[in-house]
């Protein structure tokens, strides 16, 4: 087979832009350590209250201006519900969901998780500025979904 010099131009030019985008993906994975998290933790969402951390929720001082915030989501309620921290403090959210899909987004952030049933979200925020963020749930997740809301008071 034949192939006129164009083509070959543009397949050359066309496998250089692949080529380019899976470098410029692998060297964001991985030297830049942007991929999605692989560390899969799973619960049995039957036996959430038996299983540690999740049988003790709450807020726990860990280090120097560092909290662990351990909190189940489930039908229309977050537990702990309002809670504080002091300003200035990094606060690791350890987070399940006893029953369905929930989404745990704070107002005024970029901090925004989808929580489900069976598995364990881990993220962090640093909460440099005072004042009260509001606690959505922002995954439909039944009737009373509109009220499921909570606080975080930063002092």
């Amino acid at each position: 087979m034949k192939m006129h010099l164009d083509e070959k131009i543009w397949l050359t030019i066309s496998f250089g832009i692949i080529m380019m985008f899976m470098f410029f993906t692998g060297y964001q994975a991985f030297a830049l350590d942007m991929a999605p998290p692989s560390n899969k933790e799973i619960i049995d969402p039957q036996k959430v209250d038996q299983t540690a951390p999740f049988d003790k929720p709450g807020v726990n001082k860990i280090g120097e201006s560092e909290y662990e915030v351990v909190m189940t989501l489930q039908a229309f309620s977050f537990n702990p519900g309002n809670f504080e921290v002091p300003a200035g403090s990094t606060v690791h959210f350890t987070l399940t969901s006893k029953d369905v899909v929930h989404g745990f987004e704070v107002a005024g952030t970029n901090l925004n998780a989808m929580v489900m049933p069976g598995h364990i979200q881990k993220i962090t925020q640093k909460f440099n500025k005072p004042g009260t963020y509001l606690v959505l749930c922002n995954e439909y997740c039944g009737a009373g979904h509109q009220a499921m809301s909570t606080t975080i008071t930063v002092k």
